[in-house]
């Protein structure tokens, strides 16, 4: 298994990480949305596969290019 970091494409408040730890999500699934200059950012995964890390909390400020979840892919995708 390889892994993906998903990281905020903005500066914002975290509004929302709909997927626990260990869900299963397929490319393109929102895994945070992001509140920045009252517009609401969602984040999508780059591949299908399983979170093995959310590394973010609900009202937390993030910096454009930080990390928000880890995923792990199948090593084929």
């Amino acid at each position: 298994m390889r892994e993906i970091k998903i990281e905020a494409e903005v500066r914002g408040r975290i509004l929302a990480l709909p997927h626990p730890v260990g869900a299963m999500v397929e490319e393109g699934d929102e895994i945070a949305m992001v509140e920045a200059m009252k517009m609401e950012i969602p984040v999508s995964s780059p591949a299908a596969g399983r979170i093995k890390a959310v590394l973010v909390s609900i009202d937390q400020v993030v910096e454009e290019g930080q990390p928000l979840a880890i995923i792990e892919v199948d090593g084929a995708a």
